[in-house]
């Protein structure tokens, strides 16, 4: 089994913002952005989401930006089917990988709420959505696949006409593909055209029973999480305590609201989980409390530096081979865990696994 990778959330500013308040959607710090995409890149880390919301900037030209600044951080483009032709989002796509020297790689995602996918005229509920996406990747995969043979697809949601496009995937192939979501559809889209499913954490038991057919099927599994990792158990405790102390009631309520509104079963899935365990704790370092200000991605892996990494050996045990995570305030985090965490981490996989060889990829 191969080593685990690491990826984090990207940020609007420098990465400090604070947690349990309203998301500062109205303005982007570019700047402060570069210099933690900056530090990312020195740190090690290995890819960063850029994620797709309608209170976030648009992230293909912050990725422009950022593929410029960096010389070998990813760059995880996360994107919903239906808002680009096919062609012209494997054409957007090509050209990043020549600008980033192939640094690219995309999470395709179909929507957490039919109110959001409105904004931008969409209207298929969620079963129809991921059969839309199943379309969508069916059309790229054949752009990567053939890059010089023209093609004709004609499906439910998509038709092209001898289809073809100039200019490739850098080096040739394609990018690597994470497919989110915790429905069947969204696993057999992961299955099929992905090479590793994403999904929200749980408990690592839990995770084992949801991966286990998606591993059996040859894909890989990761998670999107927070962690927040100090020196001792009680320096966390104190500052996980203060991450939602004064939180913003009124955006709490707007958040309940927009997850009631939604289709998504892998956030509800998360509130669910959350409002079991009393916004408390699911197990020993897992910590459910933030759920209700920042959504699905909110639970948190909590704890020193040792017992963060030991849990993240956990869900490598239960077949986890990669994680997106973020933290509060994200620059710190990410500084602490790729100080401090990462190589503990490392120290625990070389004692188990001593002959550590790359895993082979999905196709």
């Amino acid at each position: 089994m191969s080593r685990l990778r690491f990826h984090w959330g990207s940020a609007l500013d420098d990465g400090q913002e604070k947690t349990a308040q309203k998301y500062a959607s109205d303005v982007l710090d570019l700047d402060g952005a570069v210099d933690f995409t900056r530090e990312a890149d020195e740190l090690g880390v290995d890819s960063l989401l850029m994620a797709q919301s309608f209170d976030l900037p648009d992230p293909l030209p912050i990725m422009g930006v950022f593929t410029r600044e960096t010389r070998r951080l990813k760059f995880i483009l996360a994107y919903r089917p239906g808002l680009l032709s096919p062609t012209l989002f494997t054409q957007v796509v090509n050209t990043l990988s020549w600008m980033s020297g192939g640094r690219v790689s995309l999470n395709v995602i179909a929507g957490i709420s039919p109110a959001e996918q409105a904004y931008y005229g969409d209207f298929l509920p969620h079963d129809e959505r991921y059969a839309r996406a199943a379309e969508f990747l069916d059309v790229v995969h054949r752009f990567w696949r053939t890059p010089d043979t023209p093609f004709d697809y004609e499906g439910a949601h998509y038709r092209v006409k001898d289809a073809r496009l100039g200019l490739g995937f850098h080096g040739g192939g394609r990018p690597e593909i994470y497919i989110s979501g915790a429905s069947a559809v969204a696993q057999a889209n992961a299955v099929r055209y992905g090479d590793c499913w994403f999904r929200y954490a749980d408990t690592p038991e839990a995770i084992a029973r949801s991966a286990e057919p998606v591993l059996r099927q040859g894909c890989r599994v990761g998670l999107r999480m927070q962690v927040l990792a100090r020196e001792t158990r009680e320096e966390a405790l104190t500052d996980l305590a203060a991450v939602v102390a004064g939180g913003d009631e009124k955006h709490r309520r707007w958040v309940a609201e927009f997850v009631e509104q939604g289709d998504s079963q892998a956030v509800k899935n998360s509130f669910r989980l959350a409002e079991e365990a009393g916004h408390g704790w699911l197990n020993p370092v897992l910590y459910s409390g933030v759920v209700a200000y920042r959504g699905g991605p909110a639970l948190c892996l909590a704890g020193s530096y040792e017992e963060v990494a030991e849990a993240v050996l956990a869900y490598k045990a239960a077949g986890v081979s990669e994680f997106i995570f973020s933290g509060w305030p994200a620059r710190d985090e990410m500084r602490r865990f790729f100080t401090r965490v990462l190589p503990l981490v490392r120290a625990l996989e070389q004692r188990e696994l001593p002959e550590l060889v790359p895993g082979r990829q999905a196709v």
